[in-house]
C-alpha cells in the first residue's frame, strides 16, 4: 500500500516524518531521533516497568495489527511508517500512561492513513481507544479557501475531543514531539509552517498542561528551525559559560546539600543550564545581552513534605542575600496548571547569582509530566483517565477554556483566541471578596471583569484597584484588589474594548455581546418596517401567526426575521405574503410621489395619529436602530426627514431636499417614512455642512471659528480651496443641535466682515 502524503500545514499533521535539516553550519541538532526500531517485546517490558498489571495480549495485538495497517508505507526518510507510532508510544511509556493511551497511540494513524475504520478499531480493541483514535484523526476534505480556516478547523475539532478525554491531548504531543524530532526530511516551506505551529499552538498547550520539559524540548526544536542562526549564537555562548564555569554546577550543589543537612533538613539537589529558547525569549522580552542575564542556572531543592519546603526557604535567605522582586510562592498560590514550587533568587557561592525552586516530590512529579502526572503517580479510586480528569486543574481550565472557544464565530477567530489563552505568563488578582483571579501578564480590567462573569464584562463601567479609582484599559499587577463598578444601563460593551483586551474570553465575549447589539439593532428596525406595512396592509401582525411561517421564510426565529428584514435580506411584504398566502403587495409609488408624501408627513407635527404606527422615530445615532446620516451634509432636527433602507448598514437618514434622493428614484421600496423623536432632555449633536466664502486676509480663519465656537457648534473637519487671490472657499461639516442652532450659525458668519457667502450643503 502506497503510503499518502499529508498536507503538513493542517494541525493534526502526525504522520510525514518530521525531523530538523542542519540549516546552518554552526547549529547543532538540539535532539536525535531514535535509531533502532523498537521490537515487541520492549514496548511491553517499558509498559511493564511501571505498570505490573498491564494487559499484555492487548498491546501485542496493537503492535501487530499497526505493524500489517501500515504495511509497506514509509516515511520521507525511507524509514518504515510504522517506527513512528511505535516512537510516540515510547515517549507516552516515559510519562506511565495506561494500556488504553499505549495502544491508541499506536494506531492513531491508521484511521487516517490506512484501509482501517472507526468501526473495525471499535470491533477489536473497543470503544474507549476508539474514541482516542477518532479524536486524533483530521478532518477530510475541507471545504475551505484558506490554510489558516482549515488548521482551524482540525484544531477545534483535537480540542472538542481532548475536552471529552484529556489522554488525546498526551497523544497528540508525544506525536508532534517525534515529528519535530525528525523534520529534516520535510521541504523547507513545510518544515517551517510546522515549527511555527508546534511554538504557536503545541508548545504552550504543553506547558498549560504544565508538561514542562516537553514544551521546552518543542520550543527548542522550533526555534532550531525558526531561526537557526540565533539558536547557533545562544547554543554557542551557553556552551563557552559551561566551559567557563566546568565545575560550578557542582560546587553550588554541594554547598547547599550541606548547608541544608547542616541544619537537620534532607534534601535532594540538582542544576541545570537553561534551555537556548528560553534565554533567548528573556533576552528579546527584557531586551538585555547575553551577559546581563543572571539566571542562566536553576536548581532545584526536592524535599519530604511542604513544611521542609518553608524551613528550607529559611534556611537559604538567611545563609545568602535574596535579590529583590525575584521571590514566588506558588505552593500558596499554584498555577492555574497546579504547578507548585517556590521560587527565589540568592547571591550564592562564588558570588554567583542562583535561582532556586523548591517543591516536594510530589510537587516535582507534577512540575515535569504536568497532568500526566495524575494517572500513576497519584494513587485513588478510579481508572487513570478518571483521576485525569477529576484531579487536574489543569483539565478543569482547559475543558472551560474550548467552552469558550468553540463560540467563536469563524475559524480565523477560533485560531486567534486558541493562541490567546494559551501563550501567556500570569499575574494573580483578587476581587474584594477575595477570590483569585489568574490573568496573563498586561492584562487589564477588562479581562479581569470578564474572567469573573461575563455579565460582569458586558456591564461594567468603571473600577476600583487596591481602593482607587482607575481605567477600565489599567495594567493589573500581581496581588492588585479589583472592584469592578458596573450599571444595568449598559448591556453590551463598547466594541472598541475588542482592541484592549488580552484574553481571548473577553475578546470572544465582547464579540459575541456586539453582534448581538447590532443584531438586536437590525431585529429592531425589521420589527418596525414590518409592523409599518401590516398598519398600512390593515392586515393583524402577531408573532403566533408568524412563528408557523418560519419554514416558508427559511429562518429558524422571529428574531432572525426581523434582522433579515432590518438588513435588506428580506422583504417585508415576503413576510406578510408568508404569514397571508393571499395578500397583494401594494402599487409601489415612484420618487416624484414619495418625496411629496415623505415631505406631507413630516409637517404634520406631531404625526397624524392614523399614521403615527407606520412612520419610524429617528432619535439619532446612539438609538436601538442602526442609523446614519446622509454623507456630504447630514441631516439635523427640524429638516424633513426621509430614511433609505441599504441592505446590511440599516437606514441612511436624508434631508428631503437632498439631491442624492434621485440615485433611489428607481428603488421605491427602500423609502421608508421617518419623523424626529428627539429627547429634550438630553441633547445629541448631529452632522451638517456649510460653504464659506471668505475674504483671504490674516485672521478671518480664526474669526470664524470663533463665531461657531461661541455659539456652541463643533468643527469635525474643514477644506480649504482658494478661488481668486482674494477668495477662499471653505467647506466645513459641523456638529449642531438642530436646525434653529444651524441657522444662527450661519446668521452670525453672515454677519462676520470676511465672509463675502455662507450656505447650507446637502449633499
Amino acid at each position: 500500500m502506497a503510503y499518502r502524503r499529508r498536507s503538513s500545514i493542517q494541525m493534526q499533521a502526525a504522520t510525514e516524518t518530521v525531523a530538523v535539516a542542519p540549516t546552518s553550519s554552526t547549529a547543532e541538532r538540539p535532539a536525535k531521533p531514535r535509531t533502532r526500531m523498537m521490537r515487541q517485546y520492549d514496548l511491553v517490558e517499558r509498559v511493564r516497568s511501571y505498570n505490573p498489571d498491564t494487559n499484555e495480549d492487548l498491546l501485542n495485538r496493537a503492535y501487530v495489527y499497526a505493524m500489517k495497517a501500515h504495511g509497506t508505507q514509509t516515511r520521507a526518510s525511507g524509514d518504515p511508517y510504522f517506527s513512528h507510532p511505535l516512537e510516540v508510544a515510547a515517549i507516552l511509556t516515559n510519562l506511565k500512561l495506561d494500556d488504553a493511551t499505549i495502544v491508541a497511540a499506536l494506531l492513531h494513524d491508521t484511521i487516517e492513513d490506512t484501509e482501517a475504520t472507526r468501526a473495525e478499531i471499535d470491533n477489536v480493541f473497543g470503544h474507549e481507544i476508539g474514541a482516542l483514535v477518532e479524536g486524533l484523526t483530521k478532518l477530510k476534505r475541507l471545504e475551505l479557501v484558506s490554510r489558516e480556516a482549515k488548521q482551524a478547523e482540525n484544531l477545534r475539532k483535537l480540542l472538542l475531543a481532548i475536552a471529552d478525554d484529556v489522554r488525546v491531548l498526551l497523544i497528540k504531543l508525544a506525536d508532534r514531539l517525534h515529528n519535530m524530532r525528525t523534520l529534516e526530511f520535510v521541504p523547507p516551506a513545510s518544515r517551517r509552517r510546522i515549527a511555527e505551529e508546534t511554538l504557536d499552538i503545541y508548545a504552550p498547550l504543553a506547558g498549560r498542561m504544565g508538561m514542562h520539559e516537553m514544551r521546552e524540548e518543542l520550543e527548542d526544536l522550533s526555534f532550531f528551525v525558526l531561526d537557526p542562526e540565533a539558536y547557533a549564537v545562544v547554543k554557542q555562548r551557553l556552551d563557552s559559560l559551561a566551559e567557563r564555569n566546568r565545575n560550578l554546577i557542582g560546587e553550588i550543589e554541594t554547598q547547599l546539600s550541606k548547608n541544608l543537612q547542616k541544619n537537620g533538613i534532607t534534601a535532594r539537589v540538582f542544576g541545570r543550564r537553561k534551555q537556548p529558547f528560553s534565554i533567548w525569549t528573556k533576552m528579546e522580552r527584557k531586551s538585555v545581552g547575553f551577559e546581563q542575564l543572571s539566571d542562566i542556572y536553576g536548581f532545584r531543592i526536592i524535599l519530604d513534605d511542604v513544611g521542609a519546603c518553608y524551613r528550607a526557604l529559611g534556611i537559604v535567605h538567611t545563609t545568602w542575600p535574596v535579590v529583590p522582586g525575584r521571590f514566588k510562592d506558588y505552593i500558596s498560590t499554584p498555577k492555574q496548571n497546579d504547578y507548585r514550587s517556590i521560587h527565589t533568587t540568592v547571591i550564592g557561592p562564588g558570588k554567583q547569582r542562583v535561582e532556586l525552586q523548591i517543591r516536594t516530590e510530589d510537587m516535582n512529579q507534577i512540575a515535569e509530566f504536568g497532568i500526566a502526572a495524575h494517572a500513576f503517580y497519584k494513587e485513588g479510586a478510579g481508572s487513570p483517565h478518571e483521576r485525569l480528569k477529576h484531579e487536574s486543574n489543569a483539565f478543569a481550565w482547559l475543558r472551560h477554556t474550548i467552552g469558550i472557544l468553540s463560540e467563536s464565530a469563524n475559524p480565523e477567530e477560533f485560531l486567534e483566541h486558541t493562541k490567546l489563552e494559551l501563550f501567556h505568563d500570569q499575574v494573580f488578582c483578587f476581587t474584594p471578596k477575595g477570590k483569585l483571579i489568574a490573568l496573563p501578564r498586561n492584562a487589564n480590567v477588562i479581562d479581569f471583569a470578564y474572567a469573573v462573569h461575563t455579565g460582569v464584562g458586558n456591564s461594567a463601567v468603571g473600577c476600583k484597584i487596591n481602593g482607587k479609582f482607575a481605567p477600565l484599559s489599567s495594567e493589573l499587577q500581581n496581588g492588585d484588589e479589583v472592584e469592578v463598578l458596573t450599571s444595568k444601563a449598559q448591556s453590551a460593551p463598547p466594541s472598541a474594548w475588542e482592541a484592549l483586551a488580552r484574553t481571548g474570553k473577553a475578546r470572544a465575549a465582547i464579540r459575541r455581546a456586539t453582534r448581538d447589539a447590532v443584531r438586536d439593532q437590525y431585529a429592531g428596525l425589521g420589527r418596525r418596517i414590518v409592523d409599518r406595512l401590516f398598519a398600512r396592509a390593515k392586515i393583524e401582525y402577531a408573532d403566533d401567526k408568524l412563528k408557523g411561517a418560519l419554514p416558508r421564510l427559511a429562518r429558524g426565529s422571529i428574531e432572525d426575521v426581523m434582522a433579515s428584514v432590518g438588513r435588506g435580506e428580506i422583504k417585508a411584504s415576503d413576510v406578510a405574503r408568508a404569514m397571508y398566502p393571499d395578500y397583494k403587495e401594494e402599487r409601489l409609488v415612484r420618487y416624484g410621489a414619495k418625496k411629496g408624501l415623505a415631505a406631507k408627513l413630516k409637517t404634520q407635527n406631531p404625526p397624524h395619529p392614523a399614521r403615527a404606527t407606520s412612520v419610524i422615530p429617528v432619535r439619532g445615532i446612539n438609538s436601538d436602530l442602526p442609523v446614519k446620516f446622509a454623507p456630504n451634509g447630514g441631516a439635523v432636527p427640524g429638516d424633513r426627514i426621509v430614511g433609505i433602507v441599504t441592505p446590511g448598514e440599516g437606514i441612511t437618514i436624508y434631508p428631503i431636499q437632498s439631491p442624492a434622493l434621485k440615485d433611489f428614484e428607481e428603488e421605491p421600496e427602500r423609502w421608508l417614512d421617518v419623523r424626529w423623536d428627539i429627547d429634550e432632555t438630553m441633547p445629541q449633536r448631529f452632522p451638517a455642512r456649510i460653504l464659506v466664502h471668505n475674504v483671504n486676509e490674516p485672521g478671518s480663519l480664526a474669526q470664524i471659528a470663533t463665531v461657531i465656537a461661541e455659539h456652541d457648534g463643533n468643527i469635525d473637519n474643514i477644506h480649504m480651496s482658494r478661488q481668486s487671490p482674494d477668495f477662499t472657499e471653505l467647506t466645513i461639516d459641523l456638529e449642531v443641535y438642530d436646525l434653529k442652532h444651524l441657522s444662527a450659525i450661519i446668521a452670525q458668519l453672515r454677519a462676520k466682515a470676511v465672509v463675502a457667502r455662507v450656505e447650507r450643503v446637502n449633499g
